[in-house]
């Protein structure tokens, strides 16, 4: 009896440190949490001090990524508004991704522009393909690399079907919609020829949209050869030649024989740990903390 007993009381104690343990574990995730959000952010320019803002727009451009319109357009307000900044720079390397977004920082550069009546220079290491194309036309120039690559002016949709394969494996495709095209992309169900209008249809007005805004940004620069809008890509050099982009040049060198100003600021919008944690978890991850917090016992 005197073993079991001391052995419950040491069992509890452990079960008290636990819950101390864990508690203060959450407590300081939090608190890291907070302190990061507030920090967030911050490009620690000053702003009496000429300098060159740098907007990094890196990977595929999506909603749920760092090259994302939100994060974008919040670097380019903060970049635009710095009386230190003597000009903005894009570098860009990045295969495309949404129209939408592209779309969206595209407009916004060009009202900050006119604005603050301040230069926007892009600048293309690796590549610059599509939709990071589409926001690059916004800038005053476009500067390359002789082998960046450069263009893929075009839009697609992509899928599979399997209806064949259905067909010689005996399976039947059992959809039921309402609205007789409201599967029309189902990869299982067989694709009429007015669905398949439809959808070019949709492409080719995005492509339409696309050019426009291609020969607004470029205008009398571009050598319109038959191949420029046909979703092809070109080296750097090539891209020169075509009046895709304006000259050979890297960041520096825009920094300090074009703007003047050789002090680079990265006004690049990051998730910080804190928030990748926080997406990485959710906030179910939050909840059940903050449950599991209310229904334990009090320390004793």
């Amino acid at each position: 009896m005197e073993r079991l007993l001391f052995a419950t009381i040491a069992e509890q104690r452990a079960q008290r440190r636990w819950r101390a343990f864990t508690r203060l574990a959450w407590l300081a995730f939090f608190v890291f949490l907070i302190w990061s959000l507030m920090g967030r952010g911050s490009s620690g320019a000053d702003k009496a001090t000429a300098h060159t803002a740098v907007i990094e727009i890196d990977g595929e451009i999506g909603p749920d990524s760092e090259a994302s319109a939100e994060f974008v357009v919040a670097a380019a307000k903060a970049a635009f508004e710095d009386a230190g900044a003597q000009g903005v720079v894009l570098l860009i390397n990045s295969p495309g991704g949404s129209p939408v977004q592209a779309g969206i920082i595209n407009d916004e550069l060009r009202r900050l522009k006119a604005k603050y009546k301040k230069p926007l220079y892009a600048v293309v290491e690796e590549s610059c393909a599509s939709a990071a194309y589409y926001i690059a036309v916004s800038a005053d120039r476009i500067y390359v690399d002789k082998a960046s690559i450069v263009g893929s002016i075009g839009v697609l949709m992509e899928g599979f079907g399997f209806t064949g394969l259905m067909e010689k494996l005996g399976v039947e495709r059992r959809l039921m919609t309402a609205g007789e095209n409201k599967g029309f992309l189902d990869p299982f169900s067989p694709q009429t020829e007015r669905q398949r209008q439809h959808a070019q249809e949709m492409l080719d007005q995005v492509h339409r949209q696309f050019i426009d805004v291609v020969r607004t940004g470029r205008g009398k620069r571009l050598k319109e050869v038959p191949e420029l809008f046909s979703g092809l890509f070109w080296t750097g050099q090539q891209a020169v030649e075509l009046g895709l982009a304006d000259q050979v040049g890297n960041l520096d060198f825009v920094a300090r024989e074009v703007i003047k100003a050789e002090e680079l600021v990265d006004y690049t919008r990051h998730d910080n740990v804190a928030e990748k944690l926080a997406k990485r978890f959710g906030a179910s991850i939050g909840e059940g903390a903050v449950k599991a917090l209310r229904t334990m016992p009090p320390l004793r």
